[in-house]
């Protein structure tokens, strides 16, 4: 027993040196150099705007979908998470409905609809579209806000990114700065 506790105390010692060094000391100066390095996205990349009046408003993280569902506006993917399969029976339930909804919001578009936007992201919360996701919603847009359809492209171009390095990922279309850009914000 006596030897047991004569190992015990240079143990705790250490384990207690170690969450002092990783858990604190090595968290808060990654914190700090992340902060100073990337000040935005350290704070979450909030979409902050100025308002006519002078305040200041949250809209939203770059990072992070916002739900919209009004015609006016550009819709993303759904905000479910889900491990279900392609080929379930439940997922061809919730696609069904996408499709369905997505039909019913705008019955003259015939077009098939890109699987973006009846299918979630894995994390459920991707604030992004693919450009052909947004090209299929802008003849709606436009009727609805009474704007061309050239206009309504050039919106959605200004809030595409292209390939990283050119050759990586897929170019996508960030949902929340589109339909900031078209009620006026950005």
């Amino acid at each position: 027993m006596r030897v047991f506790l004569k190992q015990l105390r240079p143990a705790a010692l250490i384990l207690l040196v170690m969450i002092v060094i990783c858990g604190v000391i090595y968290t808060g100066v990654m914190t700090g150099v992340v902060s100073l390095i990337f000040p935005q996205q350290a704070k979450g990349s909030i979409i902050t705007i100025t308002l006519k009046d002078g305040t200041k408003k949250d809209f939203g993280s770059e990072l992070i979908a916002q739900k919209f569902t009004e015609p006016k506006y550009l819709i993303g993917r759904p905000m479910t998470v889900s491990n279900l399969g392609p080929a379930s029976d439940a997922q061809k339930k919730l696609v069904a409905e996408r499709v369905q909804w997505l039909r019913s919001l705008d019955p003259g578009n015939t077009a098939p609809i890109p699987a973006d936007l009846v299918t979630a992201s894995g994390s459920g919360v991707d604030p992004s579209i693919s450009p052909a996701a947004a090209d299929w919603q802008v003849a709606r847009i436009a009727r609805e806000r009474g704007l061309s359809e050239a206009a309504v492209r050039a919106t959605i171009k200004r809030y595409t990114t292209g390939r990283l390095a050119g050759f990586i990922g897929e170019p996508a279309v960030n949902v929340l700065k589109v339909n900031l850009a078209l009620d006026g914000l950005l």
